[in-house]
């Protein structure tokens, strides 16, 4: 686990409060950073201690954007009882009740401010870009996003705060809070994993290299590499398996989390019986190298 430090530089609302935080990537360090601007606010964190304020859950999601720090490797224990609610608009973040006031004079001024989102997480942005990654819908990743390089992210696609791709991926679908997806890995339009925010799922999803989520597919169970699920079908942890073997016959059933982290499966729901099926997967999954040539 490492220390950081960030020299950063936010918005305060009327009372006083910060309600966000930027750092630029010159101004974190593993090591201290001495402060010589009074515009900006010296912030450290630790990846094993939670964050205790605004500031140090803002540095803690840069960390995660700017690739300093992967999905899962600092404690966000807590983010969402410390970040406020923040209007997102065309002329900067505002608490609520901040904006109101700030909306009727401009209004006054004949001026109309654009509102992007109310949320607690601002788009990633507006904070941090990165140069070898590709997104089409800037509102559909949440700071603290993880982008391996060379990832490109569709207009449908979306990835929540730490979690994202950690090498080349075509991102369609969406990626929950702390899952995490491998090289060359593809998440299919309208795909989904299921994150450990709500539901009661308690269980980290990832899917390693190579491995294809097809079309308005889901998965609950972590993969290893070169795995398939096919276009349509929502794998949950406890959905019975088929196990086919090499000569096409039903070796067992499982419930699908007994098949959890292995590599080399295909998934298949069989269109005549209805039951879902595991095959041993001969396919590997191949990006189209000029969708991510990023450059």
């Amino acid at each position: 686990m490492s220390n950081w430090t960030g020299l950063g530089i936010g918005t305060k609302n009327s009372d006083g409060d910060w309600i966000e935080m930027f750092f630029t990537e010159e101004n974190i360090s593993s090591n201290d950073l001495e402060l010589s601007d009074a515009a900006f606010e010296k912030v450290s964190v630790s990846d094993d201690k939670a964050p205790t304020s605004v500031p140090e859950a803002y540095l803690k999601l840069h960390l995660l954007s700017y690739r300093l720090v992967k999905p899962n490797e600092t404690n966000l224990d807590g983010i969402f009882g410390i970040l406020q609610n923040v209007v997102w608009t065309s002329e900067g973040p505002f608490s609520i009740a901040d904006f109101k006031k700030a909306q009727l004079e401009a209004r006054k001024e004949n001026r109309h401010i654009l509102v992007h989102s109310i949320d607690k997480f601002p788009r990633m942005t507006d904070y941090v870009t990165l140069s070898d990654v590709r997104i089409a819908d800037a509102n559909r990743v949440r700071l603290g996003a993880y982008l391996g390089s060379g990832t490109t992210i569709m207009h449908e696609g979306f990835v929540n705060f730490n979690a994202g791709s950690l090498g080349e991926a075509m991102i369609e679908g969406r990626i929950s809070q702390g899952v995490v997806i491998g090289d060359k890995t593809d998440i299919g339009g309208g795909a989904s994993t299921m994150g450990t925010l709500s539901g009661g799922n308690d269980v980290r999803i990832s899917l390693g290299k190579n491995c294809l989520l097809g079309a308005n597919s889901g998965l609950g169970i972590p993969l290893g590499d070169r795995c398939t699920v096919e276009a349509g079908l929502y794998l949950t942890a406890s959905s019975k398996v088929e196990v086919i073997d090499d000569k096409g016959e039903i070796s067992e059933t499982v419930k699908a989390y007994e098949l959890a982290s292995q590599s080399d499966l295909l998934f298949i729901r069989n269109s005549l019986t209805g039951s879902i099926q595991c095959r041993p997967n001969k396919k590997v999954i191949e990006l189209n190298e000029e969708l991510h040539s990023n450059d």
